[in-house]
């Protein structure tokens, strides 16, 4: 079928009025539709699931996270008594024991309540050396924007007319106790299209935030830049980050005074440095000295001389077409490589100068396995590192190992958060449109009588690795209650590096949906289930997918869930952050790129008179990253043109399922309940 529009104006619309987010007439649409969707599906059941899902993302027995600032473990904690959560430090001794004594910094419950606002942590960044303050990021109901404030960690209390930053998109660094490094987007002329800091200011103590002198600035149409601290060798280095598109960074050095040089690298390139060695991975081919290097191939440089002006490049890693690189980080002067072999983790450790590669020992090589150093600030770090181990009926396993390297000791490992016997974890592949075999990953009862209930998901975008991760959600919801869950691996994700991520990016961009299809395909071929039993899930770039298969391949699905979605492709551009994502879907504006957008711009694609599935579209208006009225549109027009759709937006919670671990519950539970009542699966029924 042909998956383009056969609107002879994309422009028209007639649902306008629904990207005012606050506006009159769109709150009052929006109410009515919240009151349907709850009316159909809040029922003692869905109440049950919320409560239940709620318990297990608030249990006691689940992973602390930490990290070590100067003497102390930081960690932030949200249960059943702090919904909003508890800021808190212990030493690592107390970490250590079975129920560690913790000292509460900040309580964000008792601050909301006394200040009268919808806080949500964002994090902190403690005062490099002494950590003795804070600076705060605080959003209201979720959202990117923050509100920056110092914080005494003595007192614990925000310092008497220390630093404040009212809301918006901004981010700071220290460099010293009266300095900050700033980059935001507040005030006239200091956001970018995208919505994010096109200036750095040098902002001392009881200076104007605005009237702080501006280090460097990037123009309008960039999307954005940002300022870091190198303190490498106990010298202060600035680092400009000029991100002129999301795939591209152009790096300028300096001091207080600005920048005085450029890293000339390419500006698609990932990079890191330490130790006088720069590690540098290129997303396109480079050539240097008349050889090309591949993309995904790692190349270490001797520091001192790439900013003399001399590349003599040492291969550190070569990719293979099922062997990707995914990351790569210093810690104590040893370099870590993050690989996925045939999406098995391997982790690691090459010594500068020889070069000497060890994998790190003990490890697993089944499931997911993310390694991270312990500490906060490089120039701290003593080469400690912690792993965090899973896999879908695994709960998450903290793991202590270093640089040493040496065989890792369990520090934590979570409770479960829902009953996972009987289950099994099975990996296969499907045929896509193309002839391209898709990997995904199928976890539910051992023996079926293929009429599985499936809940299947993905995401397929902005090389984003989707990976077979513990979910207390798709536990709670989906497999305890004898359902079976597949994440799939779709193109456009960073799976298999960056030609997968190229096989599903701009006018391929459909060929991810197509990847997607064919798992739900490969699902019924093997005798697993029928299509009106595949529910199928997705949210942000994987809304944007979920919407695809509405438009595109409806036959496949029993019903739908898409949230926090992109939907109309024709002026994603215009809302929010969306100029920020063009280097992934293209530029409405250009006519020849119009014409693949709109293969995918399922907003447009809609038709009455067909035979849609069930689908429930779902948004928070705190959102500031994609645009509330993307959903708010699509389900208008759905229902407009008489197809069963629903909606429900809930005011906070920003680019997720909700502020806390309540909204994410019921969120989530309404979602579930929508998709089992559309598939006909009732499993209390017995």
């Amino acid at each position: 079928m042909d998956p383009r529009p056969t609107l002879a104006a994309p422009d028209d619309d007639p649902y306008l009025w629904l990207e005012e987010i606050e506006g009159g007439r769109a709150l009052a649409w929006v109410a009515a539709q919240n009151a349907r969707t709850l009316a159909r599906l809040a029922d003692a059941r869905f109440a049950a699931d919320r409560d239940g899902l709620k318990a297990a993302l608030d249990r006691p027995g689940k992973l602390p996270h930490v990290t070590r600032r100067g003497s102390h473990l930081y960690n932030f904690w949200q249960d059943a008594e702090h919904p909003r959560g508890l800021w808190r430090r212990a030493t690592e001794a107390a970490f250590r024991e079975e129920a560690p004594e913790w000292e509460v910094l900040l309580d964000l419950d008792a601050l909301a309540a006394a200040e009268g606002e919808d806080w949500v942590w964002q994090g902190a960044t403690t005062l490099f050396g002494t950590h003795d303050r804070a600076l705060l990021r605080l959003s209201r109901g979720g959202g990117d924007a923050v509100v920056l404030r110092e914080f005494d960690l003595a007192a614990r209390a925000a310092v008497p007319g220390g630093f404040a930053l009212p809301e918006a998109k901004s981010s700071a660094a220290w460099l010293d106790r009266d300095t900050l490094l700033l980059s935001t987007a507040l005030g006239e002329g200091n956001a970018t299209q995208s919505g994010y800091p096109r200036r750095v200011r040098l902002w001392k103590r009881g200076a104007a935030p605005l009237e702080a002198p501006v280090l460097f600035e990037t123009a309008p149409e960039s999307m954005g830049l940002w300022g870091a601290v190198d303190r490498e060798g106990g010298a202060e280095r600035i680092v400009f980050l000029e991100k002129t598109g999301f795939y591209d960074t152009v790096v300028h050095l300096g001091g207080r005074a600005g920048p005085t040089a450029r890293l000339e690298l390419p500006t698609d390139a990932s990079f890191t440095w330490q130790a006088g060695w720069l590690a540098v991975k290129p997303r396109s081919p480079w050539t240097i000295g008349g050889t090309e290097y591949a993309p995904d191939t790692l190349l270490a440089f001797d520091f001192a001389a790439v900013l003399g002006g001399t590349l003599s490049p040492r291969v550190l890693f070569t990719p293979a077409p099922r062997r990707a690189l995914q990351g790569f980080f210093w810690c104590h002067g040893r370099l870590v490589l993050s690989v996925l072999d045939d999406l098995a983790p391997v982790y690691t450790l090459l010594t500068p100068g020889d070069w000497a590669a060890a994998e790190i020992p003990g490890l697993p090589r089944i499931g997911v396995v993310d390694l991270w150093p312990l500490d906060s600030e490089a120039e701290e770090s003593d080469g400690t590192l912690l792993a965090l181990a899973q896999d879908p009926v695994t709960p998450p396993r903290l793991l202590l190992t270093s640089t040493a390297p040496a065989a890792p000791a369990l520090l934590k490992a979570s409770t479960p958060s829902f009953d996972a016997t009987g289950l099994a974890v099975t990996r296969h592949e499907a045929t896509s449109a193309d002839g391209e075999r898709i990997p995904y990953v199928q976890v539910g009862p051992r023996e079926g009588d293929g009429n599985a209930p499936v809940h299947l998901s993905a995401y397929g975008g902005f090389r984003v690795s989707r990976l077979p991760y513990y979910s207390a959600g798709t536990g709670r919801l989906w497999l305890e209650k004898g359902g079976t869950a597949v994440i799939g691996q779709i193109r456009g994700g960073g799976e298999f590096g960056t030609a997968w991520h190229e096989a599903g990016r701009g006018a391929a961009k459909s060929r991810s949906h197509d990847d997607f299809a064919a798992i739900a395909a490969d699902l019924v071929a093997r005798g697993v289930t029928v299509p009106g039993r595949i529910a199928a899930e997705g949210g942000s770039n994987g809304g944007l997918l979920i919407a695809n298969m509405l438009t595109r391949y409806p036959e496949r699905f029993g019903a739908l869930f898409c949230t926090i979605p992109l939907i109309d492709m024709r002026r994603y551009t215009k809302l929010l952050a969306g100029a920020s994502w063009i280097a992934e879907y293209g530029d409405p504006e250009k006519p020849e790129e119009w014409d693949f957008i709109r293969a995918f711009s399922a907003y447009h694609a809609a038709e009455p008179g067909r035979a849609y599935p069930p689908i429930l579209l779902a948004t928070t208006r705190r959102d500031d990253r994609v645009h509330p009225g993307h959903a708010r549109k699509m389900a208008a027009k759905l229902q407009a043109m008489g197809h069963d759709a629903w909606f429900y937006e809930p005011e906070a919670g920003g680019h997720g399922y909700g502020k806390d671990n309540g909204e994410v519950a019921s969120f989530s539970a309404l979602g579930a309940a929508f998709l089992r009542r559309a598939i006909g699966w009732d499993p209390e029924a017995g």
